[in-house]
């Protein structure tokens, strides 16, 4: 499983990684291992605000559908589209071509409730 240092992530499993203006948004390796074959990706936030913690949007697997929740407060300026004819990709490729949203940061300082990859692994378990 891969846990990259250039990315903060959340008790619900998502991850951020912030790239000047914009953070990419996603779900961490160990939740799409623990949900099993993505099949649906559904983003009907963007271009509203939205607060930490708040849903943006639900991911679809096999067997279960789960909310996706969002760790930082801001507003959701796109979706990754090729999420739509290629939902597994967030299985393959969880931190790079499966990211699911990006995001204008409201308060950059809620970044620092967050937690590092080693503090992410110590959460789950690994």
């Amino acid at each position: 499983m891969k846990f990259p240092e250039n990315v903060k992530y959340t008790q619900d499993h998502e991850w951020i990684r912030v790239e000047g203006d914009v953070a990419f948004v996603g779900i961490t390796d160990y939740a799409q291992d623990q949900l099993g074959e993505i099949v649906f990706v559904e983003v009907a936030t963007e271009g509203e605000s939205i607060d930490k913690n708040e849903v943006f949007g639900t991911i679809e697997a096999v067997k279960t559908v789960s909310d996706l929740l969002m760790p930082v407060s801001g507003e959701v300026v796109e979706f990754n589209t090729s999420l739509e004819d290629q939902p597994e990709v967030v299985n393959s490729d969880p931190y790079g071509e499966g990211w699911i949203i990006k995001v204008s940061l409201k308060d950059a300082s809620e970044l620092d409730s967050l937690l590092s990859a080693d503090k992410y692994q110590e959460f789950i378990g690994e």
